[in-house]
C-alpha cells in the first residue's frame, strides 16, 4: 500500500472517538513516566508497507504516538520511528544502530511485507494488528508490547532491541537455521535430461558438458544476495552455465527454523522445485560445440521472436573482448538516426583516416570507399571511425546503451558489456576508435547476438530467456531504433554476406544478414623495413593471433528464426574464421 492509500484507508471504518478517561491521581514521578502496554499482532511477511488509522480529535496522544510509530514501521521509515523514541532510548542507540536492528531482523526472517491496521484500546493497552509475511517461514503471529514513556505531548517510545521483531525478549537474538532441498533436474527443450539427481547425470553427456555448468560454494560476490534469500552459508549454488543462469529456479525453497532466543517462532520444510525445462535445442547446441571445436571463444544462438537462447558454447556469456567491426552495426544505426548517413551517401576511396593527428588504417591497409552499402560491406574503418566522431560521444554511448551496453544482461551471471561514459571516452580519436569496436569497448558473443536479433526484429531488443515457453509467445521487447532505420541496417548487413567480408556465412536460398568483426589486440599496421636493402627486416604477413574474430548475424532476413553471435579469441579475421562458425549454427537452427 502506498502512502496515499495508507492515509485514505485510515479514514474508513473508524469507530467514533472515545472520550479520554479521567486520570487517576498519582505522584509527580508517576505522571512523568507512564508505561502503556501496546500489543502488536504480527502475521508472517515479506517487505514493509501498509498503514494505520491515525487518531482524530480527543484521541489520547499516547495512542496517536503508537499509531504513528507503527505506521512508520509498516512503510520501513526508520528515521520517522527514531524521532518518536524517548531521549533515553536515543542516548542508548544511534539512528544507524536502530535502523540496522530492523534491517537485520527483516533479513533474518526473510520478511517481505509488513502491514498494520487500526489501533484498538483493550484493557488499558493498545492492540495493533500487524500482518507480516516471510519468504521462507510463512505466517508468524505474535503480540509485541511497546512501552510508552511520559504523557501527552511528552509521550515517547521507550525502545529496546527486543522491539525489532515480534517474539523477541530482552537479551534474545533472532536467528535462523535453514537447509536447501535437493536441486531440480535440468531438461532440454525436448525434455531430454541434461542434469539429474545429486550427481547431475545426463542422457546426452556430449551436450550437457557444454551447457550445464558446475555447482559449488557460493562466490563472495553472491553471498549477500543468497543470505537475503534465506539460503544457508554452506548452500551449493550454480557457478556457471545453466546451473548459474537458472540457479534460483533450480534451488527450490529453503526450509528451517526461526528462533527468538530459545523460542521457536516458525518451522518449515524445504520445498524442491519441479524439473526445469530449458530453451536449449540439442541439435543447435551440438552444431555450436562442433563449430567452435577446441578454440577459445564463444557462440550463442537466439530465437529472436521468443527471446529463447537455443544454444551457447564456450565463453559466450562471460568472454568480454573488444567487438571490432560488429560495433559498426550500432554506429551506423546512430548515423542513420541523426541524418549523418543514408543509402545515397558516398565516400572517397582511402586506406586510412586521420583523427586528432593519428592515422587509423583499414584492415591490412586496404583501399576502401564507395556507397554506404559498399563501405559497410567492406567494413571501412576510414568511414566509420569519422562517422562515430561526428556522431559524438554522447550519442554513440546512448545508442550503444539502447542496444544493451552498460546494463545487466537478461541472463543471470552473464558479463556486462561496457562502453565508457560519454564524458570519459576522450577525444575524437577515442570516440572514433570506440565506434569501430576498439578502445575500451567490451562485449560478449551474447551481446552481439542480441544486437543482431534487435535489427532482425526491426529495431526491437527482445528479452532473452533460457526457459522454454510451451506456448511460444513473443518475447517482451524494448524499442531501440525506428523501424525504417533497422530496415536500412538490414540491407547493409545483407550486402556483407552477399558480396562483402562475410560471404563465408552465405547459405544457398537463405537471406543471411551479418557483420564481420576483426578486433585488434595488438597493432596490425604494416611496418616499414628497418634495414635498408633488407625487406625481410619487416614482414607484411599479418599475425592472426593479433586479432579476435567476430560475426553477428540473423536469418532469414525479414522473418528471422535465429540470430547468432560468434567470438573467437586471437583467431584472425572475422570473415575467415567466425563467419563459417555462424553459418553452421544458423543452418542447424533452420533445420531443427
Amino acid at each position: 500500500m502506498n502512502d496515499r492509500q495508507g492515509r485514505s484507508g485510515q479514514s474508513r471504518g473508524r469507530a467514533p472517538a472515545r472520550q479520554a478517561p479521567a486520570r487517576r491521581a498519582g505522584s509527580a514521578a508517576q505522571r512523568r513516566r507512564r508505561t502503556v502496554a501496546v500489543v502488536v499482532f504480527v502475521a508472517g511477511a515479506a517487505s514493509f508497507g501498509g498503514g494505520l488509522v491515525v487518531g482524530a480529535a480527543h484521541v489520547p496522544q499516547e495512542r496517536t504516538l503508537v499509531e504513528r510509530f507503527a505506521a512508520a514501521w509498516s512503510r520501513g521509515d526508520y528515521a520517522a520511528m527514531y524521532r518518536d523514541l524517548s531521549a533515553a532510548s536515543r542516548d542508548r542507540f544511534t539512528r544507524e544502530q536502530f535502523s540496522a536492528a530492523y534491517r537485520t531482523a527483516r533479513e533474518t526472517a526473510t520478511a517481505v511485507t509488513l502491514r498494520t491496521g487500526e489501533v484498538r484500546e483493550q484493557d488499558g493497552s493498545y492492540v495493533v494488528p500487524v500482518v507480516v509475511r516471510t519468504r521462507i517461514f510463512g505466517t508468524i503471529t505474535r503480540p509485541m508490547t511497546l512501552p510508552v514513556e511520559g504523557e501527552g505531548e511528552d509521550a515517547r517510545i521507550a525502545w529496546g532491541r527486543e522491539h525489532a521483531f515480534p517474539g523477541l525478549t530482552p537479551g534474545a537474538k533472532l536467528r535462523r537455521e535453514t537447509r536447501m532441498p535437493p536441486r531440480a533436474d535440468i531438461l532440454a527443450r525436448d525434455n531430454t535430461p541434461l542434469a539429474t539427481g545429486p550427481d547431475r547425470t545426463s542422457d546426452v553427456p556430449d551436450v550437457a558438458i557444454n551447457v550445464v555448468g558446475r555447482v559449488g560454494e557460493a562466490p563472495a560476490e553472491r553471498r549477500d544476495e543468497l543470505r537475503e534469500r534465506g539460503w544457508p552459508s554452506d548452500a551449493t549454488v550454480g557457478l556457471n552455465g545453466l546451473e548459474r543462469a537458472l540457479d534460483i529456479q533450480l534451488a527450490g525453497t529453503p526450509g528451517g527454523t526461526l528462533r527468538a532466543g530459545d523460542t521457536v517462532l516458525a518451522r518449515t520444510e524445504p520445498r524442491a522445485a519441479a524439473p526445469v525445462r530449458t530453451s536449449i535445442s540439442i541439435p543447435v547446441e551440438r552444431a555450436a560445440v562442433t563449430a567452435l571445436a577446441d578454440r577459445l571463444g564463444g557462440v550463442v544462438a537466439i530465437a529472436p521472436r521468443t527471446g529463447e537462447v537455443l544454444a551457447f558454447a564456450g565463453i559466450a556469456f562471460s568472454g568480454l573482448q573488444p567487438p571490432g567491426s560488429t560495433m559498426k552495426i550500432i554506429t551506423v544505426t546512430g548515423g542513420l538516426e541523426q541524418g549523418i548517413a543514408d543509402l545515397s551517401s558516398s565516400y572517397p576511396v582511402e586506406t586510412f583516416t586521420t583523427l586528432e593527428g593519428v592515422e587509423l588504417e583499414n584492415a591490412n591497409g586496404e583501399a576502401c570507399g564507395g556507397t554506404l552499402t559498399q563501405v559497410f560491406a567492406e567494413s571501412c574503418n576510414s568511414v566509420f571511425a569519422p562517422m562515430g566522431a561526428q556522431l559524438g560521444a554522447e550519442k554513440l554511448v546512448d545508442i550503444a546503451e539502447r542496444f544493451g551496453f552498460n546494463r545487466q544482461p537478461d541472463i543471470p551471471g552473464a558479463a556486462i558489456p561496457t562502453i565508457p561514459a560519454a564524458g570519459e571516452i576522450g577525444d575524437a580519436l577515442a570516440v572514433g576508435s570506440s565506434a569501430i569496436g576498439q578502445g575500451r569497448v567490451q562485449a560478449t558473443a551474447l551481446t552481439m547476438g542480441t544486437v543482431a536479433a534487435t535489427i532482425g526484429l526491426r529495431g526491437r531488443r527482445p528479452r532473452l530467456s533460457l526457459l522454454y515457453d510451451e506456448r511460444q509467445r513473443a518475447a517482451p521487447t524494448t524499442r531501440v531504433t525506428r523501424t525504417e532505420v533497422a530496415r536500412t541496417v538490414e540491407k547493409l548487413m545483407l550486402a556483407v554476406v552477399r558480396e562483402g567480408t562475410g560471404t563465408l556465412a552465405a547459405i544457398p536460398g537463405v537471406k543471411v544478414a551479418g557483420k564481420t568483426g576483426t578486433a585488434e589486440l595488438e597493432t596490425t599496421k604494416r611496418c616499414e623495413p628497418t634495414e635498408e636493402n633488407n625487406p625481410e627486416s619487416c614482414s607484411d604477413e599479418a599475425d592472426p593471433t593479433d586479432t579476435d574474430a567476430w560475426f553477428s548475424a540473423y536469418a532469414p532476413a525479414g522473418e528471422p528464426e535465429v540470430a547468432v553471435g560468434v567470438m573467437l579469441v586471437r583467431a584472425g579475421a572475422g570473415g575467415d574464421t567466425a563467419a563459417p562458425v555462424a553459418r553452421q549454427v544458423i543452418q542447424a537452427a533452420l533445420d531443427r
